[in-house]
């Protein structure tokens, strides 16, 4: 008998296969719902980060040009920033506090291109990193 009445306690005593199937799928609600929003905010912080670096990178750039009165070329492309070019006088640098050049939010290289109409642009393709797009996926440059 009291074998009984201590099988029936721990039985009682558990979870019903029911019971655990609702946590479940309450979790599973909570996820869904979740997980899209957060998806969101990180993807606009690595815009932001992407803008930062594009400030700091586009001032860097100006203070060269101050120095060495021009921009770098395509060629010498960002890398004048952190180190002497050869063959360029006036050269104050490195430009940037870091050894190495800055990636955009997405850990890709910033593209550097000479415009005749804005001098230069520096460019993050977005988070797709193809040209074109919108919102995550737009590009970002030093002009928009």
């Amino acid at each position: 008998m009291r074998s009984m009445q201590s099988s029936r306690r721990a039985s009682m005593s558990g979870f019903t296969l029911v019971e655990v199937l609702f946590v479940v799928i309450i979790i599973a609600l909570i996820a869904a719902i979740a997980l899209p929003q957060l998806g969101k905010v990180f993807g606009r912080s690595q815009v932001k980060t992407t803008e930062a670096q594009l400030a700091q990178l586009s001032g860097a750039v100006e203070q060269f040009r101050a120095d060495v009165q021009r921009y770098p070329t395509e060629q010498e492309g960002l890398k004048a920033l952190i180190e002497k070019p050869q063959g360029v006088e006036g050269w104050e640098g490195p430009y940037i506090q870091k050894r190495t050049l800055p990636k955009d939010g997405w850990k890709r290289d910033f593209i550097y291109k000479l415009d005749d109409r804005f001098g230069f642009i520096v460019r993050s393709l977005g988070a797709d990193g193809k040209e074109g797009g919108e919102g995550e996926n737009a590009d970002i440059d030093n002009r928009s």
